[in-house]
């Protein structure tokens, strides 16, 4: 249904997946000696996450984040390294891992940004120091221990250098709140809300003087004052310098009740406290970043989305507005029917560089300012989820279907892998072998995706298949390492993904189709691409199973209401009742403007909620999970289907995870999610065993999962 929904089921099934063991390197070494096998649950915690590559100013290293995790510790840390432009030296510089299980360990580092005289690499931590909460830390590049730069009383989101290395702009929400004095124990208050749009997954609840402002920072004497005379309730984020240092661009939202808008436009002020912002774009809907000045300062690159009504479902176009407002914006690429990100300017500002996602792939591009010309920077299939470029190198983060992320240098065109942290693991490891799927739905329309077969799977033999369905649904399954499903082939399942109607990277209409009309071209689509494998004999129609999480979660409560084909079902933060988490869940602007006022149109509600108000038609054996700390798709959805299905006497279970969101972050909840799949489908799909997991996760430390 939702975006924020996608990025958090990705992390949740793909990201969150990407751990690595106690020491990782000895792990390693310790099994070179074994022959290649399937991967398997024990072998999750060995990967590595590698991420957000940032380029030295004079090109020559690249800082990037590498994240772990401890299941002693029963969590994980992120850590900064540095390797070279020529892959030579690859350097660890930040040792939060090594001490998770110090309760005054160093911590995560993440958000790395060198000073532009590439004298510091400063990054965002935690860490022990005056100051609590995450703060800007900076680490002399000639050497010496990183020491904490700011001390802010409020939640940093986001910082940028000054070009000239002396200032920071910090985007900050300020924390108003009294804190307890040492040794006094807080005293839980009401919360009091006047606010619109009043919560947030992880965030929490939303009081009126949580907004996000921005601050200049001066880096010798560290005074921090406001930067604009704004509005108090104006959000204002994503600030990047201009290159003479003299302003400063940024994203905000002044309509006069923002929370009932998405109305974000791009703004530009004077690198002066309390300067009055001037905006840029007037349209009415989002414009965004990442923002991007061209090198001579005269144009501001940003991403137009959808106005209210399609809002989730945005597809983001390419513009360039002048940073001195004489002109008005012009999309370059409006013609591309394909959502781009990330832009940043090349060194000549002649041209833009940029990510594309097109039907299964996610790729670099380069856009002529000009003319508006997109030109393809790498032809291979894969997903590169980040890049960036500086002093004419570019290094981009980069995955396919048997390689998890790594860092690369794209040089004049070609791929150079720089990291190799997972290397000696993949080796160790039998992977299931990705194919493309093809099929035309009911009314004649192409559908895409991908399904991944056991390891050593041979021509004949028809395999059980479960249908995991991706979340969103502004968003794709793609030519990327995907663990969950290299598990489950690893368990001896096929995995189907479909890209169904509402998926990204195949144009706006194909996006667009499901808007105000949820659980329906899906269906048919799933169905389609189902079919179509059945067909190919690469599966057992008799054991096939369903399942995903958020909007996947909730296509498969669409799924089981409409078929009984599968044998088996998982919901995981989902929902069959759109109403019921109406002013519940985040999506209060989606409701009203998608759909419409449930006490105006009460049956079109209910036409979306067939799953709930006519959960009579479902005899699938189904497993519901959520987590208690979840806003996005709070856990009152999957509790009124489990309560239906249990009404009406269909096997049924709902596993609740304590403190956890709607992305889980505890290892040893993630895999005990794993181990409740597996159970679950070979109990219903292979008809073996019951339900109960064959080897239980690690003990945490506080209440495990509550089975119910």
């Amino acid at each position: 249904m939702l975006s924020a929904r996608l990025s958090l089921a990705l992390s949740a099934l793909g990201a969150c997946a990407l751990f690595a063991a106690t020491s990782a390197i000895q792990a390693q070494h310790a099994s070179a000696a074994a022959a290649p096998h399937p991967i398997t649950l024990s072998d999750l915690y060995r990967f590595q996450n590698v991420g957000s590559p940032v380029v030295s100013p004079d090109g020559k290293w690249i800082a990037y984040t590498v994240h772990k995790t401890d299941l002693k510790a029963d969590k994980g840390a992120t850590d900064l390294w540095m390797v070279s432009w020529d892959g030579s030296q690859d350097i660890r510089l930040t040792w939060g891992y090594q001490s998770l299980q110090d309760a005054n360990g160093l911590g995560s580092a993440g958000d790395p940004a060198w000073s532009p005289d590439g004298k510091y690499l400063s990054f965002l931590a935690g860490r022990p120091g005056p100051a609590k909460g995450e703060q800007v830390w900076i680490m002399d590049r000639r050497g010496g221990e990183a020491h904490q730069l700011t001390n802010v009383k409020g939640h940093i989101r986001g910082y940028a250098w000054s070009p000239d290395s002396t200032k920071l702009v910090l985007a900050i929400v300020p924390d108003e709140n009294p804190q307890p004095k040492p040794g006094e124990k807080p005293k839980p208050k009401p919360i009091v809300i006047d606010r619109y749009l009043f919560e947030q997954d992880v965030t929490g609840y939303l009081r009126d003087n949580e907004h996000t402002h921005l601050f200049l920072f001066d880096v010798a004497t560290h005074k921090l004052q406001k930067l604009t005379n704004s509005n108090a309730k104006f959000d204002e984020t994503d600030p990047v310098w201009s290159p003479d240092g003299s302003r400063i661009a940024f994203v905000s939202n002044h309509d006069p009740d923002p929370d009932r808008s998405i109305n974000t436009d791009i703004w530009v002020v004077a690198a002066q406290p309390g300067s009055t912002p001037r905006q840029l774009t007037h349209y009415p809907g989002i414009d965004e970043g990442r923002i991007a000045w061209s090198p001579d300062g005269k144009w501001i690159a940003f991403l137009r989305g959808a106005q209210l009504k399609l809002w989730q479902y945005s597809l983001d176009t390419l513009g360039v507005v002048a940073a001195d407002g004489s002109a008005r914006p012009r999309m370059l690429t409006a013609k591309l029917d394909r959502s781009v990100s990330n832009p940043v300017f090349s060194p000549d500002g002649k041209s833009i560089q940029a990510i594309e996602e097109d039907d299964l792939n996610q790729y670099p591009i380069t856009v002529e300012v000009a003319t508006g010309a997109v030109h393809r920077g790498v032809m291979s299939p894969g997903v590169s989820w980040s890049f960036n470029q500086r002093a004419g190198h570019t290094a981009i983060l980069w995955t396919t279907n048997s390689a998890p992320g790594e860092i690369y240098a794209l040089d004049h065109g070609t791929l150079r892998r720089l990291t190799h942290h997972n290397d000696a693991l993949i080796a160790q490891l039998q992977l299931g072998q990705v194919r493309d799927v093809s099929a035309t739905s009911q009314d004649g329309t192409a559908v895409h995706g991908l399904i991944t077969m056991p390891p050593g799977a041979e021509a004949g033999t028809k395999y059980p298949m479960i249908l995991f369905i991706h979340g969103g649904p502004n968003g794709q399954d793609g030519h990327e390492l995907n663990l969950l499903n290299q598990l489950f082939a690893g368990h001896g399942y096929a995995v189907l993904n479909v890209n169904y109607r509402g998926s990204s990277g195949r144009g706006a209409a194909f996006q667009q189709a499901i808007a105000d009309n949820w659980g329906h071209l899906e269906i048919q689509d799933l169905m389609a691409c189902a079919d179509q494998v059945i067909r190919e004999g690469l599966v057992d129609p008799n054991r096939m199973g369903v399942g995903g999480w958020s909007y996947g979660g909730i296509l498969t409560d669409y799924t089981i209401a409409s078929t009984n084909r599968f044998k088996a079902a998982s919901s995981g933060a989902g929902t069959g009742d759109p109403i019921g988490l109406y002013g519940v869940d985040e999506y209060i602007l989606q409701y009203n403007n998608e759909i419409g006022y449930p006490w105006v149109v009460t049956q079109k509600y209910i036409d979306l909620g067939y799953p709930f108000y006519h959960a009579n038609r479902i005899h699938t054996p189904t497993l519901y999970m959520g987590g208690t700390s979840d806003m996005n798709v709070p856990l009152v959805g999957g509790k009124q289907m489990y309560e239906a299905l249990k009404t009406l006497n269909v096997p049924s279970e709902l596993i609740v995870y304590p403190n956890q969101f709607h992305g889980f972050t505890r290892p040893s909840f993630i895999l005990d999610r794993y181990e409740r799949w597996f159970a679950w489908y070979d109990k219903w799909v292979l008809g073996k065993g019951d339900a109960t997991p064959a080897s239980e996760a690690p003990k945490p430390p506080a209440k495990p999962a509550a089975k119910m």
